[in-house]
């Protein structure tokens, strides 16, 4: 497949994949749909993991992308070696987005258990009585209602997204270093035709 044809489709890929990580993000700050305070929602969610860095770092590399698909923008050696840098640039964005939304599902919410104080009942526990694992533990948390259940969904979009994000641009780096290398198909077009 053409490089700039592997751009493009990777491009295309990634752009509805941060905007789904900007809103799964979003939505964190609003447990169940509820409005907190500053000081009860989980501390993970400050990170701002599918904001900016499944988000805004992947947005970055998705443009370029799409711009390598047209033959006048990266069908030339620099212009790929930037895609190569963007793509760098995502593929951090999404390795952190499924770094903090790992420790997101591990360590579990903040939520208040009934005596009115907010803090992390899962946090500290070992793997094999993980909450994660043990659904009868989610009862604990009383407020906000199904806080767990909101997180774990939330989490785990943002890890996928973060982690499909991640080996995308690990593609297009591999993908872009080639034709920078080796040159894009339009120069062997051009060669062809002549």
């Amino acid at each position: 497949m053409c490089t700039r044809k592997c751009s493009k489709c990777i491009g295309i890929t990634l752009l509805p994949l941060a905007a789904c990580a900007i809103v799964s993000n979003i939505l964190l700050y609003f447990p169940n749909g509820q409005v907190l305070q500053l000081s009860e929602i989980t501390d993970l969610v400050w990170f701002f993991h599918g904001i900016l860095g499944a988000g805004m770092l992947v947005i970055l590399p998705a443009f370029m992308m799409l711009g390598a698909g047209r033959a006048r923008c990266c069908a030339n050696r620099c212009g790929m070696l930037l895609s190569v840098v963007l793509a760098v640039l995502g593929f951090a964005g999404g390795t952190y987005c499924a770094v903090i939304s790992s420790l997101g599902l591990i360590g579990g919410p903040l939520c208040d258990t009934g005596d009115g104080e907010y803090l992390y009942p899962f946090r500290n526990a070992s793997l094999e009585d993980n909450y994660l694992f043990n659904q009868t533990t989610w009862s604990i948390c009383k407020e906000p209602e199904n806080i767990i259940l909101w997180n774990v969904i939330l989490f785990s979009i943002l890890l996928a997204i973060g982690v499909i994000e991640a080996i995308l641009c690990l593609i297009q780096v591999v993908s872009g270093l080639a034709a920078f290398i080796c040159g894009t198909c339009m120069r062997r077009r051009k060669v062809g035709m002549q």
